[in-house]
């Protein structure tokens, strides 16, 4: 007992379920004693099941008491919970002298941490999860690889998206669903998407995002688009891409998604900042109406306002999604974009048999001996269900597999970190590689 190492799971949402079942499964050889901390308790239960292993406590971060007596007691915390809160959880860590792994995008707020946990020899590890997560790993086992080999690297593009198996949901249009926190899908790509372009730097303000898109063909998988995602240029330093002209991260969807989520965006729909008065009594369709200037065929109103066609995809998708119904939205209060959320969650929420399927792809242009290379590298997984799904997977390997490595004094890199290491990236990638999330790779002049 007196070896046995503590990992306490905060979060029991969508995403926590492949990460609590990988260490309930790895529990018993490696003498580990897991707890999961959630806001309402009976999910963490149904997380853990009947296991020996693992034990479920109710979580609140604003309870700080209780909160530092539950991360008192753990040797590593898995921060699953919304990333706002992450630094307060961090604080709690440094203050109790407890490894922190999240697979959240490092803040400005959790940068401040790095100093205070070097010199107490902790590891914060961020943006281990899939997006950010695997596409960083993935991509600097191939940056080091090329680097090897004394290519010069000229561009490093790299896009990802979390859709729907081809045989979930075949009528849906958007081929798309909610995998992740609907809100953060809802509200995506609002600031300014920052990136490098033929040594330029770009940028795009979230009025035109949906409306400047790549294609992008994944090879023996078909057509997508990517929009580019928050800001590129800082991992322009981080990756090592000091002598690229184009550096760009971005989220792959399927063709045709981004033109008709660009009718919402524009209208004003995904607007967080202001309440949707009287929404209590409102319908889908008296929802979408108060964002138009005519009152007449809302239909024709959005088609004349964007010069889209009455029969065209764009609207095609929004019928699809019940935008334009008389039903009613049954909500008390909302924004703009919690109202959106509310709607689409009818028909855009997993259903029982319903599988997600996971897009990397990576395109890396090199010199080589005078001569230009581009290697192309994608990732694919399929969940098995609307609760074991390829992002839960996806998310929760890299994280579950890095405190199993952290435990085992496999990784001495301490303070804020993102996974660039090898000591880090190297072994996470050769298991997930075993758990069939491989990454494959095809090179061309």
């Amino acid at each position: 007992m007196e070896n046995m190492k503590r990992i306490l799971v905060l979060g029991a949402g969508r995403s926590s379920s492949a990460c609590i079942s990988y260490l309930i499964n790895n529990a018993k050889v490696n003498d580990w004693q897991i707890t999961v901390g959630n806001f309402t308790e009976s999910e963490a239960k149904e997380r853990i099941g009947t296991s020996a292993y693992a034990v479920a406590i109710p979580f609140n971060i604003d309870n700080t008491e209780a909160s530092r007596d539950a991360i008192s007691k753990a040797d590593v915390v898995i921060s699953l919970i919304p990333a706002s809160f992450h630094p307060l959880v961090a604080s709690l860590c440094l203050a109790e002298k407890k490894h922190l792994l999240t697979a959240s995008y490092v803040s400005d707020e959790m940068k401040i941490f790095d100093i205070e946990a070097k010199s107490k020899g902790l590891l914060f590890l961020n943006e281990c999860g899939l997006d950010p997560g695997i596409d960083h790993m993935s991509a600097m086992q191939v940056i080091d690889k090329i680097k090897s080999e004394r290519g010069k690297l000229i561009s490093f593009e790299s896009f990802t998206g979390g859709l729907i198996a081809p045989e979930t949901d075949p009528e849906n249009p958007w081929r798309y669903k909610f995998t992740w926190n609907p809100r953060n899908v809802v509200l995506a790509g609002q600031g300014t998407a920052k990136f490098l372009q033929n040594g330029k730097f770009k940028y795009i303000p979230y009025q035109q995002l949906f409306s400047r898109t790549t294609p992008i063909n994944v090879p023996g998988l078909g057509e997508y688009e990517g929009y580019a995602n928050r800001d590129s240029l800082k991992y322009v330093e981080a990756y090592g891409l000091q002598e690229c002209k184009t550096v760009i991260r971005g989220t792959l969807r399927n063709k045709g998604y981004c033109r008709a989520w660009n009718v919402l965006a524009q209208l004003g729909c995904c607007d967080d900042s202001y309440q949707v008065d009287n929404v209590k009594s409102m319908s889908h369709k008296d929802f979408v109406q108060s964002f138009l200037e005519s009152s007449d065929n809302y239909e024709e109103a959005i088609c004349r306002r964007f010069n889209i066609s009455m029969d065209g995809e764009e609207l095609k998708r929004l019928r699809w999604s019940e935008l334009f119904t008389e039903e009613k939205i049954e909500l008390e209060k909302g924004t703009p974009a919690q109202v959106l959320e509310h709607i689409l969650n009818k028909k855009w929420k997993l259903n029982p048999g319903d599988k997600d399927f996971i897009v990397m792809w990576h395109r890396f242009n090199y010199l080589l001996n005078g001569k230009e290379k581009v290697i192309q590298a994608w990732l694919t997984s399929t969940g098995e269900d609307e609760t074991q799904t390829a992002m839960a997977k996806t998310v929760g390997l890299p994280l579950a597999i890095a405190c199993k490595l952290l435990l085992q004094d496999k990784i001495k890199s301490r303070g804020v970190v993102i996974p660039l290491q090898k000591e880090i990236y190297e072994p996470i990638l050769h298991e997930l590689k075993s758990l069939g999330i491989g990454l494959i790779e095809k090179e061309s002049n």
